[in-house]
């Protein structure tokens, strides 16, 4: 059993909104074939990373139509339709974070996001404005897993490590929350959150 939990961190991504990059290019690009193509070669992962690294947008898409030319439409596509990347919140983790919040627990978030998304993100989801904070990857230039973030998190807004506990939908993030002395769980669902939190007598 570990000792009292006095602050609570939640990614965001996967855990209280929810993220696809493919939304929008499902009709975009229709071919299922291409569409795995594109984000293989072309918008990749890796290469979205970046910018949750701090990388402009127009340093990311000059950077890809030198190579790819003829897919400007579709890589300038990426963050003009980000929008459609976020399509809904999971309620059912929200009422968590609220309820914590409501009981007057310290909830604070960390997140790998680009700055200029996670802005409009606060717009789009007015809940993302009530913990007492955030660490946003792009306006650092840290990302998880990198030891540093957390380290800078907990630093920034008082947390104690061996008190903290951090949620999050990444097994990698997760690891690195607990090498920076935090305990963590690995978010699929909010039903496995409410049992998680029990066994740190958290009760939701």
């Amino acid at each position: 059993m570990a000792g009292p939990i006095n602050h609570i961190v939640f990614d965001i991504g996967k855990v209280l909104i929810h993220y696809d990059p493919s939304l929008p290019y499902l009709r975009l690009i229709p071919d299922e074939d291409e569409r795995r193509w594109f984000f293989d070669n072309v918008c990749t992962h890796e290469w979205n990373l970046e910018q949750d690294r701090g990388r402009t947008w127009e340093d990311a898409e000059a950077l890809l139509l030198e190579r790819f030319p003829d897919r400007e439409e579709h890589i300038r596509a990426f963050r003009q339709y980000w929008p459609e990347m976020v399509p809904h919140a999971y309620e059912d983790s929200v009422s968590i974070m609220e309820k914590f919040i409501a009981d007057g627990r310290d909830v604070t978030m960390l997140t790998n996001f680009a700055a200029d998304t996670f802005s409009h993100a606060r717009v789009l989801y007015p809940f993302l404005n009530k913990p007492r904070g955030v660490t946003v990857s792009g306006e650092i230039k840290l990302i998880k897993p990198d030891i540093a973030i957390y380290e800078k998190h907990a630093r920034d807004f008082g947390l104690e490590p061996a008190s903290t506990l951090f949620i999050d939908d990444s097994a990698a993030n997760v690891e690195g929350a607990r090498t920076a002395g935090w305990h963590s769980v690995l978010f699929t669902d909010a039903a496995q959150l409410k049992k998680d939190l029990a066994t740190f007598g958290l009760e939701v």
